[in-house]
Protein backbone atom coordinates (compact mmCIF):
# COMPACT_ATOMS: atom_id res chain seq x y z
CA UNK A 1 0.00 0.00 0.00
CA UNK A 2 1.12 3.37 -0.55
CA UNK A 3 0.65 5.97 1.82
CA UNK A 4 0.88 10.09 2.08
CA UNK A 5 1.33 11.69 5.60
CA UNK A 6 0.81 15.11 6.08
CA UNK A 7 3.01 16.55 8.83
CA UNK A 8 5.62 14.82 10.85
CA UNK A 9 4.75 15.92 14.31
CA UNK A 10 4.35 13.44 17.00
CA UNK A 11 1.23 12.18 15.70
CA UNK A 12 2.21 12.22 11.88
CA UNK A 13 6.05 10.77 12.78
CA UNK A 14 4.19 7.33 14.53
CA UNK A 15 1.54 6.90 11.83
CA UNK A 16 4.62 6.78 9.53
CA UNK A 17 6.83 4.67 11.63
CA UNK A 18 3.54 1.95 12.00
CA UNK A 19 3.13 2.15 8.53
CA UNK A 20 6.26 1.88 7.29
CA UNK A 21 6.76 -1.20 8.41
CA UNK A 22 5.02 -3.15 5.79
CA UNK A 23 3.79 -0.07 3.13
CA UNK A 24 5.72 2.56 0.75
CA UNK A 25 5.28 5.73 2.72
CA UNK A 26 5.77 9.43 1.68
CA UNK A 27 6.01 12.19 4.42
CA UNK A 28 5.54 15.65 3.46
CA UNK A 29 6.80 18.27 5.95
CA UNK A 30 8.07 21.81 6.58
CA UNK A 31 9.81 22.10 9.64
CA UNK A 32 13.27 21.00 9.32
CA UNK A 33 13.26 19.10 12.92
CA UNK A 34 10.26 17.15 12.06
CA UNK A 35 12.08 16.40 8.16
CA UNK A 36 14.82 15.28 9.90
CA UNK A 37 13.24 12.85 12.59
CA UNK A 38 11.11 11.64 10.05
CA UNK A 39 14.20 10.76 7.65
CA UNK A 40 15.60 8.44 10.06
CA UNK A 41 12.45 5.95 8.97
CA UNK A 42 12.32 4.08 6.24
CA UNK A 43 9.81 6.91 4.32
CA UNK A 44 10.32 8.82 1.74
CA UNK A 45 10.56 12.61 2.90
CA UNK A 46 9.19 15.63 0.88
CA UNK A 47 10.10 19.16 1.90
CA UNK A 48 7.00 21.46 1.54
CA UNK A 49 3.21 22.49 2.48
CA UNK A 50 0.72 19.39 2.51
CA UNK A 51 -1.88 21.42 1.50
CA UNK A 52 -0.15 22.30 -1.75
CA UNK A 53 -1.59 21.51 -5.18
CA UNK A 54 1.45 21.08 -6.71
CA UNK A 55 2.92 19.21 -4.17
CA UNK A 56 -0.03 17.02 -3.78
CA UNK A 57 -0.28 16.15 -7.46
CA UNK A 58 3.70 14.68 -7.62
CA UNK A 59 2.57 12.00 -4.55
CA UNK A 60 -0.79 11.33 -5.39
CA UNK A 61 -0.48 9.07 -8.20
CA UNK A 62 -1.10 5.54 -7.05
CA UNK A 63 -1.50 6.77 -3.48
CA UNK A 64 -4.27 4.38 -1.12
CA UNK A 65 -4.74 6.82 1.41
CA UNK A 66 -3.71 10.22 2.62
CA UNK A 67 -3.64 11.07 6.24
CA UNK A 68 -3.47 15.08 7.08
CA UNK A 69 -1.97 15.66 10.99
CA UNK A 70 -0.58 18.89 10.93
CA UNK A 71 -1.41 20.97 14.18
CA UNK A 72 -3.87 22.94 11.69
CA UNK A 73 -7.28 22.24 11.10
CA UNK A 74 -7.88 24.03 7.71
CA UNK A 75 -4.15 22.88 6.22
CA UNK A 76 -5.58 19.35 7.46
CA UNK A 77 -9.38 19.99 5.65
CA UNK A 78 -7.91 21.90 3.14
CA UNK A 79 -5.78 19.43 2.01
CA UNK A 80 -7.84 16.15 1.89
CA UNK A 81 -10.21 18.03 -0.01
CA UNK A 82 -7.41 19.08 -2.81
CA UNK A 83 -6.55 15.76 -3.03
CA UNK A 84 -10.13 14.53 -3.43
CA UNK A 85 -10.20 17.30 -6.28
CA UNK A 86 -7.10 16.46 -7.92
CA UNK A 87 -7.80 12.55 -8.09
CA UNK A 88 -11.47 13.10 -9.34
CA UNK A 89 -9.90 15.21 -12.28
CA UNK A 90 -7.24 12.79 -13.39
CA UNK A 91 -9.40 9.90 -15.12
CA UNK A 92 -7.34 6.60 -13.88
CA UNK A 93 -5.84 8.16 -10.87
CA UNK A 94 -7.09 5.51 -8.22
CA UNK A 95 -9.49 7.03 -5.60
CA UNK A 96 -7.32 7.97 -2.22
CA UNK A 97 -8.79 7.73 1.46
CA UNK A 98 -8.03 10.65 3.04
CA UNK A 99 -8.06 11.03 6.99
CA UNK A 100 -7.71 14.74 8.56
CA UNK A 101 -7.38 15.38 12.03
CA UNK A 102 -9.11 18.32 13.65
CA UNK A 103 -9.52 20.06 16.47
CA UNK A 104 -11.80 22.65 16.38
CA UNK A 105 -15.40 21.50 18.28
CA UNK A 106 -16.32 24.26 15.05
CA UNK A 107 -15.50 21.22 12.82
CA UNK A 108 -16.28 18.07 14.70
CA UNK A 109 -18.82 17.21 17.45
CA UNK A 110 -17.44 13.30 18.19
CA UNK A 111 -14.02 11.51 18.58
CA UNK A 112 -14.35 10.41 14.67
CA UNK A 113 -17.19 11.06 11.95
CA UNK A 114 -16.98 11.14 7.82
CA UNK A 115 -17.53 14.36 6.13
CA UNK A 116 -16.89 12.72 2.79
CA UNK A 117 -19.12 15.77 1.27
CA UNK A 118 -16.14 18.20 1.72
CA UNK A 119 -13.67 15.42 0.93
CA UNK A 120 -12.74 14.26 4.26
CA UNK A 121 -13.69 10.36 4.71
CA UNK A 122 -12.97 10.25 7.84
CA UNK A 123 -12.10 13.33 10.11
CA UNK A 124 -10.70 12.70 14.04
CA UNK A 125 -10.39 14.36 16.72
CA UNK A 126 -7.62 13.57 18.87
CA UNK A 127 -8.71 15.77 22.14
CA UNK A 128 -12.36 14.53 22.15
CA UNK A 129 -11.33 11.09 21.52
CA UNK A 130 -9.24 11.54 24.62
CA UNK A 131 -11.67 12.96 26.72
CA UNK A 132 -13.50 10.22 25.92
CA UNK A 133 -11.23 7.52 26.89
CA UNK A 134 -10.33 9.20 29.97
CA UNK A 135 -14.20 9.21 30.95
CA UNK A 136 -15.06 5.62 30.58
CA UNK A 137 -11.71 4.74 32.86
CA UNK A 138 -13.58 7.50 35.37
CA UNK A 139 -16.51 5.10 35.64
CA UNK A 140 -14.63 2.36 37.00
CA UNK A 141 -12.62 4.17 39.86
CA UNK A 142 -10.00 1.36 40.20
CA UNK A 143 -9.26 1.07 36.19
CA UNK A 144 -6.30 2.36 34.48
CA UNK A 145 -7.89 2.12 30.96
CA UNK A 146 -10.78 1.15 29.40
CA UNK A 147 -11.93 0.48 25.84
CA UNK A 148 -15.66 -0.63 24.24
CA UNK A 149 -15.96 -3.19 21.17
CA UNK A 150 -18.37 -4.80 19.91
CA UNK A 151 -20.60 -1.94 19.66
CA UNK A 152 -20.44 -1.68 24.00
CA UNK A 153 -21.30 -5.28 24.26
CA UNK A 154 -17.85 -6.39 24.97
CA UNK A 155 -15.37 -3.86 27.57
CA UNK A 156 -11.65 -3.78 28.25
CA UNK A 157 -10.61 -2.48 31.27
CA UNK A 158 -7.18 -2.89 32.67
CA UNK A 159 -6.72 -2.92 36.31
CA UNK A 160 -3.09 -1.78 38.25
CA UNK A 161 -2.27 -4.20 41.42
CA UNK A 162 -1.62 -2.36 44.30
CA UNK A 163 0.86 -3.81 46.93
CA UNK A 164 -1.69 -4.17 49.63
CA UNK A 165 -3.99 -6.02 47.09
CA UNK A 166 -4.96 -9.24 48.91
CA UNK A 167 -4.47 -10.88 45.73
CA UNK A 168 -0.75 -10.18 45.71
CA UNK A 169 1.07 -13.71 45.42
CA UNK A 170 -2.89 -16.02 44.40
CA UNK A 171 -3.15 -17.76 41.58
CA UNK A 172 -5.20 -16.56 38.43
CA UNK A 173 -7.31 -19.04 39.05
CA UNK A 174 -8.21 -17.69 42.34
CA UNK A 175 -9.85 -14.56 40.60
CA UNK A 176 -13.06 -16.28 40.21
CA UNK A 177 -14.74 -14.14 37.14
CA UNK A 178 -17.77 -14.89 35.67
CA UNK A 179 -17.50 -16.80 32.92
CA UNK A 180 -18.10 -14.32 30.37
CA UNK A 181 -14.61 -12.43 31.64
CA UNK A 182 -11.03 -13.71 30.80
CA UNK A 183 -7.56 -11.98 31.74
CA UNK A 184 -5.99 -11.35 28.49
CA UNK A 185 -2.92 -10.39 29.41
CA UNK A 186 -0.57 -9.06 32.51
CA UNK A 187 2.32 -6.24 31.91
CA UNK A 188 4.74 -7.13 34.24
CA UNK A 189 7.73 -4.79 34.23
CA UNK A 190 9.05 -5.20 30.60
CA UNK A 191 7.43 -8.44 29.97
CA UNK A 192 3.94 -8.92 28.38
CA UNK A 193 2.49 -12.38 29.59
CA UNK A 194 -0.47 -14.32 28.36
CA UNK A 195 -1.73 -15.76 31.50
CA UNK A 196 -2.47 -19.51 32.80
CA UNK A 197 -4.54 -20.43 35.91
CA UNK A 198 -1.97 -21.33 37.79
CA UNK A 199 0.03 -18.13 36.91
CA UNK A 200 1.14 -16.06 40.14
CA UNK A 201 -0.15 -12.64 40.44
CA UNK A 202 2.31 -10.08 41.74
CA UNK A 203 2.53 -6.77 43.33
CA UNK A 204 2.56 -4.19 40.28
CA UNK A 205 1.08 -6.37 37.56
CA UNK A 206 -1.34 -4.78 35.31
CA UNK A 207 -4.04 -7.02 34.21
CA UNK A 208 -6.02 -6.69 30.92
CA UNK A 209 -9.30 -8.19 31.59
CA UNK A 210 -12.02 -8.62 28.49
CA UNK A 211 -15.94 -9.32 29.19
CA UNK A 212 -19.64 -8.07 29.48
CA UNK A 213 -19.70 -4.99 30.69
CA UNK A 214 -21.79 -5.52 33.44
CA UNK A 215 -19.55 -7.99 34.84
CA UNK A 216 -17.27 -6.03 34.70
CA UNK A 217 -18.61 -3.69 36.84
CA UNK A 218 -18.17 -5.87 40.05
CA UNK A 219 -14.30 -6.12 39.16
CA UNK A 220 -14.00 -3.16 41.16
CA UNK A 221 -14.54 -4.37 44.36
CA UNK A 222 -11.62 -7.43 43.60
CA UNK A 223 -9.03 -4.64 42.28
CA UNK A 224 -9.45 -0.97 44.33
CA UNK A 225 -12.13 -2.05 47.10
CA UNK A 226 -16.08 -0.91 47.07
CA UNK A 227 -16.61 2.96 46.44
CA UNK A 228 -19.47 4.64 48.93
CA UNK A 229 -19.67 7.59 47.91
CA UNK A 230 -20.30 10.19 44.97
CA UNK A 231 -17.20 10.09 42.47
CA UNK A 232 -14.91 13.01 43.39
CA UNK A 233 -12.97 14.56 40.35
CA UNK A 234 -10.48 17.32 40.07
CA UNK A 235 -9.91 18.54 36.94
CA UNK A 236 -6.84 21.33 36.07
CA UNK A 237 -6.93 23.07 32.97
CA UNK A 238 -10.29 23.37 30.94
CA UNK A 239 -8.64 23.81 27.35
CA UNK A 240 -10.06 21.64 24.64
CA UNK A 241 -9.63 18.66 26.10
CA UNK A 242 -10.79 19.33 29.88
CA UNK A 243 -13.82 21.17 28.52
CA UNK A 244 -14.71 17.98 26.69
CA UNK A 245 -14.29 15.68 29.76
CA UNK A 246 -16.05 18.16 32.06
CA UNK A 247 -19.11 18.26 29.51
CA UNK A 248 -19.11 14.58 29.47
CA UNK A 249 -18.65 14.38 33.91
CA UNK A 250 -20.85 16.94 34.22
CA UNK A 251 -23.93 15.12 32.81
CA UNK A 252 -22.77 11.89 35.38
CA UNK A 253 -24.90 12.33 38.74
CA UNK A 254 -22.85 10.24 39.97
CA UNK A 255 -19.93 12.32 39.74
CA UNK A 256 -19.00 15.46 42.06
CA UNK A 257 -16.66 17.46 39.93
CA UNK A 258 -14.22 20.90 40.68
CA UNK A 259 -12.24 22.70 38.07
CA UNK A 260 -8.98 24.54 38.34
CA UNK A 261 -7.98 26.42 35.18
CA UNK A 262 -5.85 29.63 35.36
CA UNK A 263 -7.88 32.19 32.73
CA UNK A 264 -10.30 33.86 34.72
CA UNK A 265 -12.20 34.61 31.39
CA UNK A 266 -11.99 30.85 30.65
CA UNK A 267 -13.49 30.27 33.94
CA UNK A 268 -16.18 32.60 33.55
CA UNK A 269 -16.82 31.11 30.09
CA UNK A 270 -16.80 27.36 31.30
CA UNK A 271 -19.52 28.06 34.21
CA UNK A 272 -21.40 29.40 32.25
CA UNK A 273 -21.92 25.76 30.00
CA UNK A 274 -21.66 23.60 32.90
CA UNK A 275 -24.62 23.47 34.97
CA UNK A 276 -23.12 21.33 37.96
CA UNK A 277 -19.40 21.86 37.94
CA UNK A 278 -17.43 24.14 40.38
CA UNK A 279 -14.84 26.28 38.55
CA UNK A 280 -12.30 27.61 40.56
CA UNK A 281 -9.84 30.06 39.50
CA UNK A 282 -6.58 29.57 40.20
CA UNK A 283 -3.03 27.58 39.55
CA UNK A 284 -3.07 23.87 39.98
CA UNK A 285 0.38 23.72 41.34
CA UNK A 286 -0.58 25.89 43.77
CA UNK A 287 -0.07 23.86 46.87
CA UNK A 288 -2.22 26.20 49.40
CA UNK A 289 -5.28 25.78 47.02
CA UNK A 290 -5.25 22.40 46.75
CA UNK A 291 -5.01 21.65 50.26
CA UNK A 292 -8.03 23.84 50.54
CA UNK A 293 -10.06 21.98 48.00
CA UNK A 294 -9.26 18.94 50.40
CA UNK A 295 -7.22 17.01 47.47
CA UNK A 296 -6.65 14.08 49.38
CA UNK A 297 -10.34 13.79 49.85
CA UNK A 298 -10.56 13.61 45.87
CA UNK A 299 -10.81 9.66 43.85
CA UNK A 300 -9.65 11.16 41.30
CA UNK A 301 -7.71 13.96 39.87
CA UNK A 302 -6.88 14.56 35.90
CA UNK A 303 -4.69 17.13 35.18
CA UNK A 304 -5.05 17.80 31.24
CA UNK A 305 -3.34 21.35 30.41
CA UNK A 306 -1.92 21.92 27.29
CA UNK A 307 2.04 21.54 29.04
CA UNK A 308 3.12 17.93 29.77
CA UNK A 309 5.54 19.60 32.30
CA UNK A 310 2.73 20.96 34.12
CA UNK A 311 0.44 18.04 33.94
CA UNK A 312 3.32 15.68 35.54
CA UNK A 313 3.91 18.71 38.12
CA UNK A 314 -0.05 18.66 39.05
CA UNK A 315 -0.36 15.00 38.97
CA UNK A 316 2.89 14.35 41.49
CA UNK A 317 1.44 16.98 43.82
CA UNK A 318 -1.99 15.78 44.13
CA UNK A 319 -0.39 12.10 44.75
CA UNK A 320 1.60 13.25 47.36
CA UNK A 321 -1.00 15.16 49.49
CA UNK A 322 -3.35 11.97 49.06
CA UNK A 323 -5.41 12.34 46.17
CA UNK A 324 -6.53 8.18 45.22
CA UNK A 325 -5.81 7.96 41.52
CA UNK A 326 -4.01 10.59 39.58
CA UNK A 327 -4.12 10.62 35.31
CA UNK A 328 -2.54 13.27 33.41
CA UNK A 329 -2.02 14.28 29.65
CA UNK A 330 1.24 13.87 27.87
CA UNK A 331 1.56 14.83 24.19
CA UNK A 332 4.94 13.43 24.04
CA UNK A 333 4.22 9.58 23.60
CA UNK A 334 8.17 9.47 24.84
CA UNK A 335 6.55 10.93 28.01
CA UNK A 336 4.02 8.23 28.55
CA UNK A 337 6.26 5.51 30.45
CA UNK A 338 7.80 8.14 32.52
CA UNK A 339 4.61 9.66 33.76
CA UNK A 340 3.94 5.99 34.72
CA UNK A 341 7.19 5.10 36.04
CA UNK A 342 7.38 8.17 38.88
CA UNK A 343 3.69 7.09 40.24
CA UNK A 344 0.96 8.73 37.98
CA UNK A 345 -1.58 6.24 37.62
CA UNK A 346 -2.67 6.31 34.07
CA UNK A 347 -0.92 8.94 31.08
CA UNK A 348 -3.06 9.25 27.97
CA UNK A 349 -1.37 11.04 25.02
CA UNK A 350 -4.39 12.54 22.03
CA UNK A 351 -2.24 10.32 19.72
CA UNK A 352 -3.48 7.68 20.17
CA UNK A 353 -6.96 8.02 18.96
CA UNK A 354 -5.42 9.23 15.70
CA UNK A 355 -2.78 6.51 15.04
CA UNK A 356 -5.48 3.75 15.90
CA UNK A 357 -8.26 4.94 13.16
CA UNK A 358 -5.40 4.86 10.95
CA UNK A 359 -4.28 1.59 11.98
CA UNK A 360 -7.65 0.21 11.36
CA UNK A 361 -8.38 1.70 7.65
CA UNK A 362 -5.01 0.62 6.59
CA UNK A 363 -4.87 -2.95 8.07
CA UNK A 364 -7.06 -4.44 5.65
CA UNK A 365 -11.03 -5.58 6.00
CA UNK A 366 -12.91 -6.52 8.63
CA UNK A 367 -11.61 -4.53 11.49
CA UNK A 368 -13.66 -2.62 13.59
CA UNK A 369 -12.03 -1.47 16.73
CA UNK A 370 -8.36 -0.96 17.79
CA UNK A 371 -6.64 -0.41 20.77
CA UNK A 372 -2.57 -0.47 21.60
CA UNK A 373 -1.38 -0.86 24.49
CA UNK A 374 2.18 -0.54 26.45
CA UNK A 375 3.40 1.65 24.23
CA UNK A 376 2.05 -0.08 20.92
CA UNK A 377 4.00 -2.87 22.15
CA UNK A 378 0.17 -4.79 22.19
CA UNK A 379 -3.27 -4.61 20.38
CA UNK A 380 -6.73 -5.42 20.83
CA UNK A 381 -8.49 -6.01 18.27
CA UNK A 382 -11.92 -6.65 16.37
CA UNK A 383 -12.50 -8.87 13.29
CA UNK A 384 -15.66 -8.98 11.94
CA UNK A 385 -15.50 -12.18 9.73
CA UNK A 386 -16.46 -13.08 6.32
CA UNK A 387 -16.72 -16.36 4.13
CA UNK A 388 -13.08 -16.12 3.09
CA UNK A 389 -12.09 -15.80 6.45
CA UNK A 390 -9.34 -18.90 7.02
CA UNK A 391 -10.49 -19.15 10.59
CA UNK A 392 -14.10 -19.68 9.77
CA UNK A 393 -15.45 -23.37 10.12
CA UNK A 394 -13.08 -24.70 12.22
CA UNK A 395 -12.47 -25.38 15.92
CA UNK A 396 -10.15 -22.88 17.69
CA UNK A 397 -7.85 -26.14 18.45
CA UNK A 398 -7.15 -26.68 15.08
CA UNK A 399 -6.33 -23.30 14.33
CA UNK A 400 -2.27 -22.84 14.16
CA UNK A 401 -2.76 -19.49 16.12
CA UNK A 402 1.23 -17.62 16.69
CA UNK A 403 2.46 -17.20 19.35
CA UNK A 404 1.93 -14.13 21.60
CA UNK A 405 -2.00 -13.99 20.64
CA UNK A 406 -5.16 -15.17 21.88
CA UNK A 407 -8.87 -14.83 21.07
CA UNK A 408 -10.36 -13.61 23.81
CA UNK A 409 -13.91 -13.15 22.85
CA UNK A 410 -16.16 -13.98 20.44
CA UNK A 411 -20.00 -12.35 19.75
CA UNK A 412 -22.19 -14.17 17.76
CA UNK A 413 -25.34 -12.52 17.14
CA UNK A 414 -26.11 -11.32 20.68
CA UNK A 415 -24.21 -13.73 22.16
CA UNK A 416 -21.00 -13.14 24.18
CA UNK A 417 -18.56 -16.16 24.19
CA UNK A 418 -15.24 -16.95 26.20
CA UNK A 419 -14.54 -19.53 23.36
CA UNK A 420 -12.75 -22.80 24.39
CA UNK A 421 -10.75 -25.66 22.25
CA UNK A 422 -14.08 -26.62 20.50
CA UNK A 423 -14.98 -23.23 19.43
CA UNK A 424 -16.33 -22.68 15.84
CA UNK A 425 -15.96 -19.60 14.59
CA UNK A 426 -18.96 -18.88 12.18
CA UNK A 427 -19.12 -16.42 9.79
CA UNK A 428 -20.16 -12.56 10.60
CA UNK A 429 -19.07 -13.34 13.93
CA UNK A 430 -16.92 -10.24 16.05
CA UNK A 431 -14.12 -11.86 17.43
CA UNK A 432 -11.66 -9.89 19.52
CA UNK A 433 -8.05 -10.84 20.00
CA UNK A 434 -5.43 -9.58 21.96
CA UNK A 435 -1.94 -10.50 20.45
CA UNK A 436 1.79 -8.66 20.93
CA UNK A 437 2.32 -6.25 17.67
CA UNK A 438 4.90 -8.37 16.70
CA UNK A 439 2.31 -10.94 15.62
CA UNK A 440 0.02 -8.50 14.13
CA UNK A 441 0.34 -9.31 10.74
CA UNK A 442 0.12 -12.63 10.97
CA UNK A 443 -3.51 -12.57 12.74
CA UNK A 444 -4.57 -10.72 9.50
CA UNK A 445 -3.77 -13.64 7.51
CA UNK A 446 -6.47 -15.68 9.14
CA UNK A 447 -9.10 -12.99 8.32
CA UNK A 448 -8.34 -12.12 4.88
Amino acid sequence: MKAVIIGAGEVGYHIAKALSLTNDVIVIEKDEDALKRADGLDVQVVEGNGANADVLANVLPDADILVAVTGVDEVNIVACMTAKLIIRARPGWRESKTIARVSNPDYIDMPVTSRAQVGVDLMICPELALASEVAEVLASPSAIDAEMFAEGKVQMMEFAIRPENRLVGKQMQDLRLADCCIVSAVFRDNEIIIPHGNDIIKANDHMVIIGKPQAMESLGSVFGGEVTHRNRILVIGCGIVGFYLCKILDRDENSDLKIIENRKSRCIEVAEMLEKALVLNGDGTDVGLLREENIEDMDVVVAVTDSDEKNLLCSLLAKQLGAKKVIARSDRSDYVPLFEMVGIDMAVSPREATVNEVLKLTMGRGIETLATLEGEKAEIIEYTTSRDSKIVGKALNKVKFPKGAIITMVVHNDDIVVPRGDFVVREGDRVIIFALSSTVQLVEKFFR
